[in-house]
Protein backbone atom coordinates (compact mmCIF):
# COMPACT_ATOMS: atom_id res chain seq x y z
CA UNK A 1 0.00 0.00 0.00
CA UNK A 2 0.86 3.83 -0.83
CA UNK A 3 2.86 5.82 2.09
CA UNK A 4 0.22 8.56 0.76
CA UNK A 5 -3.10 6.26 0.93
CA UNK A 6 -2.14 5.99 5.08
CA UNK A 7 -0.64 9.56 5.66
CA UNK A 8 -0.13 10.32 9.23
CA UNK A 9 -3.28 13.19 9.17
CA UNK A 10 -5.19 10.09 7.33
CA UNK A 11 -4.34 8.01 10.47
CA UNK A 12 -5.02 10.91 13.36
CA UNK A 13 -8.70 11.39 11.39
CA UNK A 14 -9.37 7.64 12.18
CA UNK A 15 -7.96 7.46 15.78
CA UNK A 16 -10.03 10.26 16.39
CA UNK A 17 -14.22 10.29 15.52
CA UNK A 18 -16.69 12.13 17.46
CA UNK A 19 -19.81 11.76 18.33
CA UNK A 20 -19.45 7.94 18.41
CA UNK A 21 -22.28 6.73 20.24
CA UNK A 22 -25.67 6.22 18.75
CA UNK A 23 -28.53 8.61 19.73
CA UNK A 24 -31.70 7.27 22.24
CA UNK A 25 -34.13 8.21 20.21
CA UNK A 26 -33.24 9.89 16.57
CA UNK A 27 -35.14 10.84 13.34
CA UNK A 28 -32.81 8.95 11.76
CA UNK A 29 -30.93 5.66 11.53
CA UNK A 30 -28.76 3.43 8.79
CA UNK A 31 -26.95 0.87 8.99
CA UNK A 32 -24.35 0.67 6.15
CA UNK A 33 -21.96 -2.34 5.18
CA UNK A 34 -19.15 -2.73 2.70
CA UNK A 35 -19.62 -6.10 0.71
CA UNK A 36 -15.86 -6.55 0.54
CA UNK A 37 -14.04 -5.92 3.33
CA UNK A 38 -16.90 -5.99 5.81
CA UNK A 39 -16.67 -2.88 7.03
CA UNK A 40 -19.98 -0.93 8.94
CA UNK A 41 -21.27 2.03 10.08
CA UNK A 42 -24.50 2.58 12.50
CA UNK A 43 -25.20 6.22 11.93
CA UNK A 44 -27.91 8.29 13.76
CA UNK A 45 -29.09 11.99 13.85
CA UNK A 46 -31.66 14.73 14.02
CA UNK A 47 -32.91 17.17 12.05
CA UNK A 48 -34.53 20.32 13.70
CA UNK A 49 -35.02 23.25 10.96
CA UNK A 50 -33.41 21.89 7.80
CA UNK A 51 -29.90 21.36 10.19
CA UNK A 52 -28.47 18.73 11.72
CA UNK A 53 -28.58 19.22 15.22
CA UNK A 54 -27.73 15.77 16.84
CA UNK A 55 -25.77 12.75 15.51
CA UNK A 56 -24.11 9.59 16.70
CA UNK A 57 -22.03 6.93 14.61
CA UNK A 58 -20.40 3.59 15.52
CA UNK A 59 -18.08 3.04 13.07
CA UNK A 60 -16.83 -1.21 12.85
CA UNK A 61 -13.88 0.21 9.98
CA UNK A 62 -10.82 0.42 8.78
CA UNK A 63 -8.59 2.98 8.91
CA UNK A 64 -9.77 4.56 5.58
CA UNK A 65 -13.53 4.27 6.42
CA UNK A 66 -12.66 5.13 10.30
CA UNK A 67 -10.89 8.48 9.06
CA UNK A 68 -13.96 9.02 6.18
CA UNK A 69 -16.40 9.02 9.50
CA UNK A 70 -14.27 11.86 10.97
CA UNK A 71 -14.66 13.95 8.91
CA UNK A 72 -18.28 13.66 8.64
CA UNK A 73 -18.47 13.58 12.08
CA UNK A 74 -16.33 16.38 12.72
CA UNK A 75 -18.55 18.77 10.60
CA UNK A 76 -21.98 17.29 10.46
CA UNK A 77 -23.34 19.34 13.21
CA UNK A 78 -25.55 22.43 11.95
CA UNK A 79 -25.13 20.69 8.31
CA UNK A 80 -27.89 20.97 5.90
CA UNK A 81 -28.86 17.93 4.09
CA UNK A 82 -28.23 18.91 0.76
CA UNK A 83 -24.57 20.10 2.01
CA UNK A 84 -24.37 16.06 2.80
CA UNK A 85 -25.28 15.11 -0.39
CA UNK A 86 -23.44 17.27 -2.12
CA UNK A 87 -20.25 16.14 -0.13
CA UNK A 88 -21.16 12.60 -0.56
CA UNK A 89 -21.54 13.22 -3.67
CA UNK A 90 -18.23 15.27 -4.75
CA UNK A 91 -16.37 12.81 -2.58
CA UNK A 92 -17.39 9.69 -4.75
CA UNK A 93 -16.69 11.71 -8.04
CA UNK A 94 -13.38 12.18 -6.59
CA UNK A 95 -12.77 8.89 -6.05
CA UNK A 96 -14.25 7.46 -9.23
CA UNK A 97 -13.97 9.77 -11.60
CA UNK A 98 -10.96 12.18 -10.78
CA UNK A 99 -12.88 14.77 -9.87
CA UNK A 100 -11.71 17.59 -7.42
CA UNK A 101 -11.59 16.94 -3.66
CA UNK A 102 -15.12 18.67 -2.22
CA UNK A 103 -15.14 22.21 -0.72
CA UNK A 104 -16.95 23.58 2.11
CA UNK A 105 -17.41 22.05 5.54
CA UNK A 106 -16.29 18.71 4.35
CA UNK A 107 -13.06 20.07 2.71
CA UNK A 108 -11.01 17.44 5.14
CA UNK A 109 -12.31 14.86 2.22
CA UNK A 110 -9.21 15.58 0.57
CA UNK A 111 -7.15 13.65 2.59
CA UNK A 112 -8.45 10.68 1.20
CA UNK A 113 -7.97 11.59 -2.33
CA UNK A 114 -5.16 8.44 -2.44
CA UNK A 115 -7.55 6.13 -2.04
CA UNK A 116 -8.99 7.24 -5.99
CA UNK A 117 -5.72 4.48 -6.89
CA UNK A 118 -7.35 1.94 -5.08
CA UNK A 119 -11.14 1.23 -6.38
CA UNK A 120 -11.71 -2.18 -4.08
CA UNK A 121 -11.28 0.80 -0.65
CA UNK A 122 -14.12 3.05 -2.21
CA UNK A 123 -16.81 1.77 -1.02
CA UNK A 124 -15.68 1.62 2.90
CA UNK A 125 -14.46 5.32 2.22
CA UNK A 126 -17.84 6.11 1.44
CA UNK A 127 -19.36 4.18 3.67
CA UNK A 128 -20.23 6.63 6.41
CA UNK A 129 -21.28 9.39 4.07
CA UNK A 130 -23.54 6.88 2.37
CA UNK A 131 -24.64 6.01 5.88
CA UNK A 132 -25.61 9.70 6.30
CA UNK A 133 -27.84 10.11 3.17
CA UNK A 134 -29.43 6.88 4.04
CA UNK A 135 -30.38 8.45 7.87
CA UNK A 136 -31.06 11.90 6.27
CA UNK A 137 -33.77 9.95 4.22
CA UNK A 138 -35.17 8.20 6.74
CA UNK A 139 -34.85 11.77 8.72
CA UNK A 140 -36.74 13.66 6.64
CA UNK A 141 -39.74 11.52 6.18
CA UNK A 142 -39.92 11.54 9.80
CA UNK A 143 -40.09 15.04 9.79
CA UNK A 144 -42.48 15.40 7.15
CA UNK A 145 -44.95 12.53 9.26
CA UNK A 146 -44.54 14.29 12.08
CA UNK A 147 -45.75 17.12 10.37
CA UNK A 148 -48.10 16.13 8.74
CA UNK A 149 -49.50 14.53 12.11
CA UNK A 150 -49.48 18.34 13.66
CA UNK A 151 -51.30 19.70 11.16
CA UNK A 152 -54.02 17.03 11.05
CA UNK A 153 -54.48 17.57 14.92
CA UNK A 154 -54.16 21.13 14.41
CA UNK A 155 -57.21 21.19 12.17
CA UNK A 156 -58.92 18.98 14.29
CA UNK A 157 -58.51 20.96 17.44
CA UNK A 158 -59.46 24.53 15.09
CA UNK A 159 -62.60 22.15 13.96
CA UNK A 160 -63.91 21.29 17.87
CA UNK A 161 -63.32 17.56 17.24
CA UNK A 162 -60.69 17.23 19.69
Amino acid sequence: MSHDLYSPRVLELAADIPHVGLLASPNGRAHRVSRLCGSRIDLDLTLDEGHVSAAGIEPKACALGQASASILMRHILGASPDEIRNARDSFRAMLKEAGPPPTGRFWELRYLEAVRDYPPRHASALLAFEAACDALDEAEKSVGKNLAEAVLQARQVVAGEN
